[in-house]
């Protein structure tokens, strides 16, 4: 194996996600990395941002060549499709039995821009423009529950925040902002989590095959779900994302049933998995910095900054390991051709020294900070908004309300997944929760 593949190899171990940025530094030293029959890694700030603007950059996997034998690529596009390979229908019925087809996050224009358009009609503005801004207080009050619960139930000794408190508040907005009971959450969590899963790039993971057939089975499970609230929320419509994608009252019409379950298959699992991971991040981040942590608890205001250099500094999305070039591209003097496999790592280039000063510095004053933490161009995250309030909103009260917490193992035990990274729990001491 040479140095550069090994390289790849040791990002992508899970023995090495509690500290990738070393790794990522020495992947910037070749901006353009490559190993035959391999993917084109892009890894400084400046290059990733202007291909993830780049309309001859597809997000859609059926437009990769994959190159054969190579099990990188290879795991990337079966997870992709969900391990069959069904029919080349972008966005309507008839791809594969009983498959989902992709969400428009896997889509390009049109099709891409016209689910987008209409999945935002209820989410923000110009048709509901004060969506977000009105959910502060109804957030505010879920994050001050789960507070209440850890200090009324937990142990101070050893409270996991990620299992009491970064988990189930995202899960709980995103279950309210779509109108899916939350009391299934036990039911769709698994299924999430094997999506997620899917993502995962991992040469090494134990059985690859078992990992897609489980992707597979709970896409099927979770299409079956979703098409049951679907035809609930037609007949008893409601004030949610679903009641109101079921009715397609915009210009675009309505969906399709397949497009609304997998726009809304899309919307529930992406709308906690990152924002899962960039509360635990933060949290992590802030008793690493007691003296960001003290100036939170005195400024609520001081959020607003820190969220920005969290996700500029530790992004939830590492790395998008799904970009193909429609026709060949030149990024810094390498050629990347039609149909290669092309891998954007955000987080490398979010710590590019040509672009930040003291990158590796975690330092929420820096001044017209421009990050890759929510994505760029077309494919930016769609929950943005409401990701940045919910990060705000969590950290600000976790600041204000533990009492002297401190970490209990550092680093904490860290999820598999090297695109959607973040620990797994997190245990952490205090002296109790304020009222």
């Amino acid at each position: 194996m040479s140095q550069e593949q090994s390289l790849l190899h040791r990002i992508l171990d899970h023995a090495n996600r509690p500290d990738p940025y070393p790794l990522y530094a020495e992947l910037r030293r070749t901006p353009v990395w490559h190993e035959p029959g391999g993917p084109y890694v892009i890894s400084g700030f400046q290059d990733i941002e202007q291909l993830l603007h780049d309309p001859r950059v597809s997000s859609d996997s059926r437009n990769l060549a994959t190159a054969p034998g190579d099990p990188l690529i290879e795991a990337v596009e079966a997870g992709e499709n969900g391990g069959t390979s069904g029919g080349t229908d972008g966005g309507t019925e008839g791809r594969g039995a009983g498959m989902l087809p992709p969400g428009f996050l896997r889509l390009d224009p049109p099709e891409h821009d016209r689910l987008r358009r209409m999945t935002h009609r209820p989410f923000g503005p110009p048709h509901s423009p004060r969506k977000v801004h009105d959910m502060h207080a109804d957030l505010t009050a879920v994050v001050d529950g789960l507070l209440d619960r850890i200090g009324s139930e937990a142990d101070p000794e050893d409270v996991d925040l990620v299992g009491a408190f970064a988990y189930p508040f995202p899960v709980t907005v995103i279950c309210r902002l779509l109108g899916v009971p939350r009391e299934d959450e036990p039911r769709f969590h698994t299924w999430a989590e094997a999506v997620a899963a899917s993502l995962d790039p991992d040469p090494d993971a134990p059985d690859p095959t078992e990992r897609l057939r489980a992707s597979h089975d709970a896409r099927l499970a979770l299409g079956g779900y979703l098409a049951e609230l679907i035809e609930d929320r037609r007949r008893h419509p409601g004030d949610d994302m679903l009641s109101r994608l079921a009715s397609g009252d915009g210009p675009d019409g309505p969906m399709s049933t397949i497009e609304l379950l997998t726009t809304s298959a899309l919307l529930l699992v992406a709308g906690h998995e990152t924002t899962v991971n960039l509360i635990a991040n933060g949290m992590l981040t802030l008793l690493r910095h007691p003296e960001a942590l003290e100036r939170l608890r005195r400024d609520p205001g001081f959020a607003a900054p820190l969220v920005e250099e969290l996700l500029r500094y530790e992004p939830p999305v590492q790395l998008l390991p799904q970009r193909t070039p429609l026709t060949p591209v030149e990024v810094r003097g390498t050629t990347v051709p039609q149909g290669a496999s092309m891998w954007l790592v955000l987080a490398a280039g979010n710590r590019d020294p040509e672009q930040f000063r003291d990158p590796e510095r975690f330092d929420p004053d820096r001044r017209d900070l421009r990050h890759l933490g929510l994505g760029s161009g077309i494919h930016s995250c769609f929950g943005a908004p409401l990701a940045r309030l919910e990060a705000q909103i969590a950290l600000s009260r976790f600041a204000a309300r533990l009492e002297r917490p401190r970490l209990l193992a550092d680093p904490p035990p860290y999820r598999r997944n090297a695109v959607l990274r973040g620990p797994r729990s997190l245990p952490v001491a205090c002296d109790g929760v304020l009222p």
